[in-house]
């Protein structure tokens, strides 16, 4: 205890000494939870977090988003991890943010050990200097660099230099632990400790008075001391594990201790299906007992003992103790530095070792299923695809009361309170969480639409060059790949990007929202009846596993474009996580409409009325409106503020407007403001340039809006605005794919590049080029050659436009 409070440095003594008390009262499951804790640190840049941490063990976790309740956590650092590349010495930068993420979590309440290797590489950098000076003190000190550098120094033997070593890796941890006041611990083990009954009972009972002190153990094999390494015989049952080398020490420890996770970071990324770096290797993200048979193992590491199969044998035999078991990478300089906290967090990293199989294919499958049946979709007649989005519209009709009654479980659930956040699901997103036979039977024209335009998109010819003569080139539509659809409380979402990635001829994974579940199951099972009258069924995905989309979105070997469905929020987390995969959308609807001193008096009042109120949630609904000046107490400007009274629509004053009132509503807090709901801005501007600058400044670069009678004026707004949709006189909610006659749309770009605007079945494609020669060779282009260019341009196909 006294040791635990000198060691607190800048921490009050109270502060500190608090815990301790608590855990000499109350037991384990009874600890103070991590809620109850005022005080936050905020010495680091790892996010904090609360989570429920009480668990009785005995089962290890089925999933990785449980890992957030683990307790009691052992991390396991090979020698890889702590030694450099030179084997000669500490990583002294990764061995730092080690100790700050143990940290972390030590303060979040949980229980952390360590399992540390490094004695023998500090060791040996230690020995190998005193050996230099020893040689000839004088010689190193009056000798050139070079000749000091060729002085022979003999082999060194591992138990010395552990034995050198282990006092100056604890110390360089304890300096390390206090600067976040945390006091650490050390013991060293042999294979005895483990089998001598009485040992053993003092070995756990030392563990369980460090953890009950706060204090974070660091454990390691007393190599000064260990007997050769044996075979791995014993790794049978649950009962019998040898001591051998640090993997069989932490599986060991983690099961005498009930340990709920145990981490194992090497210097690669997690357990591969052949050994990484060859061109097949995958990353298996969970392995399951059983599936050794599967796997091909590589050599070991640069260092240490134990090679992948000893750790995977030491992952399974704490995994049957009841120990949860990842294995990743901890020399990453990209991931080193989170790679602990990712863990806990419940984030795809490494590889998890699950005792439970999930009931259907994992997303890598999916993936793989997706991709393989959209190349099969892509192959198929034109008319053979319409033929099965017009299956698809017929079963949405014919199906809507199995459907409405999969939706109303979904709207009786959301309006319930959620059972891990508390809250209900706020009334915009009820709204569209909400499925009509209106809706469907619009669903279904829109469905029929594509059909129709589908007939002429995959393998159009865009353009035709003669090279040369007998070599023609020719430009054609394809298939973008696989598409990630991510939607938030939108079913009626599922079957429009389904007709779409059909008419393309594109695989698609689809991730809903877990308050519309019911109905998206509903609506995939009859998106992939249709696709199974031309045996494609696989060619569209729900995945349903616990995935997060953080997760699906590093998955850039499967997926070839993501497209978020859903609030502003979730569209920029989702460009934030996207590594390497580009991501169609738009981040806010912030849409504008500006009313000119020209205007018509009949026709604002509609144009207003029609954008905000229709459907206040939408992302195309009216959020700013922009008044001429010379409008402000007029008529025109009276009849505007009583219809927005009239539909119960709240007021946030701009700052030019608040000026001009004696008595204004709520200034707004911010003009760049994505409402989705009954409430708008109103901003005074002096001119159409004024209006238009404001425009660039607070939008979203989605749709923007004139009313005015004057063709001039407003040719001058469609022309200089520079969104993805610019209107005259009419209203920002047709911006919308089914209301340009596209059918339906995958979302609404405000990107530059590739498509913008509503994006239906043409933003869907990309093009590949088709040479056709008869043995040509460059080479016959040279200038002393025989042949010449001709780059003649070709007809066309005319479009088919039935």
């Amino acid at each position: 205890m006294l040791r635990q409070i000198c060691c607190s440095g800048f921490q009050p003594f109270r502060q500190r000494l608090l815990p301790w008390l608590q855990s000499t009262t109350l037991s384990r499951s009874h600890r103070v939870q991590p809620s109850a804790i005022r005080h936050v640190r905020s010495w680091s840049n790892i996010p904090f977090i609360t989570v429920p941490l009480s668990r009785t063990h005995g089962k290890s976790f089925a999933h990785r988003s449980e890992l957030k309740h683990a307790k009691r956590i052992v991390v396991k650092l090979g020698s890889a991890v702590v030694t450099r590349g030179d084997e000669c010495g500490l990583a002294l930068g990764r061995l730092a943010s080690i100790v700050e993420q143990v940290s972390v979590l030590q303060n979040q309440g949980r229980e952390m050990m360590l399992v540390t290797s490094g004695a023998v590489a500090f060791g040996k950098q230690r020995l190998r200097h005193e050996i230099l000076l020893s040689q000839s003190v004088r010689q190193a000190l009056h000798s050139g660099q070079n000749q000091l550098k060729e002085m022979a120094i003999p082999v060194l033997e591992a138990r010395a230099c552990a034995a050198a070593g282990q006092s100056g890796l604890m110390a360089l941890y304890e300096a390390m632990f206090t600067q976040y006041s945390i006091c650490a611990a050390q013991i060293l083990v042999t294979n005895l400790d483990f089998h001598d009954e009485q040992k053993r009972r003092n070995l756990n009972g030392t563990l369980h008075e460090l953890l009950r002190m706060n204090i974070v153990p660091i454990v390691n094999t007393n190599d000064a001391v260990v007997p050769p390494a044996e075979p791995n015989s014993d790794l049978q049952g649950v009962n019998v594990i040898s001591v051998k080398d640090n993997d069989s020490l932490a599986a060991r420890l983690a099961v005498e201790m009930k340990t709920d996770l145990l981490i194992v970071l090497s210097d690669v990324e997690g357990l591969f299906d052949s050994p990484p770096g060859s061109d097949d290797a995958k990353l298996i993200d969970i392995f399951y007992p059983g599936d050794q048979q599967s796997v091909t193992f590589g050599t070991k590491s640069r260092v240490g003992m134990g090679g992948m199969e000893a750790k995977v044998k030491a992952a399974l035999w704490a995994l049957q103790g009841g120990t949860s078991v990842v294995i990743a990478n901890g020399t990453h300089p990209k991931v080193s530095g989170h790679v602990i906290t990712d863990i806990v967090e419940g984030k795809k990293v490494g590889t998890f070792f699950s005792e439970v199989k999930p009931a259907g294919p994992t997303v890598e499958q999916q993936g793989e299923m997706a991709r393989s049946g959209g190349r099969m979709l892509a192959t198929l007649e034109p008319e053979q695809r319409a033929e099965i989005i017009h299956h698809l519209a017929d079963l949405l009709t014919d199906q809507r009361e199995e459907i409405l009654l999969a939706n109303k479980k979904d709207l009786e659930e959301a309006e319930g309170k959620d059972q891990v956040t508390g809250r209900r699901l706020a009334a915009p997103l009820l709204k569209r969480l909400s499925l009509s036979t209106s809706k469907l039977n619009s669903l279904a024209i829109g469905l029929r639409q594509i059909a129709a335009s589908s007939q002429d998109s995959v393998g159009r010819v865009l353009r035709r060059t003669r090279i040369a003569k007998n070599l023609e080139l020719e430009q054609v539509t394809v298939p973008i790949g696989v598409l990630l659809v991510i939607f938030e409380s939108r079913p009626d979402c599922l079957p429009q990007v389904a007709a779409l990635a059909i008419a393309s001829g594109n695989g698609l994974l689809l991730k809903g929202g877990k308050e519309a579940t019911h109905s998206n199951r509903i609506l995939h099972l009859l998106a992939q009846e249709a696709l199974s009258i031309h045996g494609v069924k696989e060619a569209i995905q729900l995945v349903n596993t616990r995935e997060e989309v953080e997760d699906l979105c590093r998955l850039d070997k499967m997926i070839d474009l993501i497209i978020p469905r859903g609030s502003s929020q979730l569209v920029r987390d989702i460009q934030k996580a996207a590594k390497g995969i580009p991501v169609m959308g738009h981040s806010e609807g912030i849409c504008h409409m500006y009313v000119d001193s020209e205007a018509s008096v009949d026709k604002v009042t509609r144009l207003v009325r029609d954008s905000k109120c229709e459907y206040p949630a939408a992302c195309n609904a009216l959020e700013t409106l922009l008044i001429h000046r010379d409008l402000l107490r007029t008529p025109l400007f009276d009849q505007i503020i009583d219809m927005l009274r009239v539909e119960q629509v709240k007021i946030h004053a701009g700052p030019k407007f608040a000026s001009y009132l004696t008595f204004s509503p709520s200034e707004v807090k911010s003009l760049r403001t994505e409402y989705g709901d009954l409430e708008l801005c109103i901003e005074v501007v002096d001119s159409v340039q004024e209006a238009i600058d404001h425009i660039h400044k607070y939008g979203s670069s989605h749709t923007d809006v004139i009313v005015t009678e004057n063709e001039k004026t407003a040719e001058f707004f469609l022309q200089h605005v520079d969104s993805a949709c610019v209107f005259w006189n009419a209203s920002t909610r047709f911006s919308d794919g089914y209301r340009f006659g596209l059918g339906a749309e995958v979302g609404i770009s405000t990107s530059r590049i590739h498509a913008r605007g509503p994006v239906g079945l043409e933003g869907l494609l990309t093009t590949k080029w088709l040479l056709r020669g008869q043995d040509h060779v460059v080479s016959d282009f040279s200038e002393h050659g025989s042949l010449k260019y001709l780059h003649e341009n070709l007809p066309v196909p005319q479009r088919n436009t039935n």
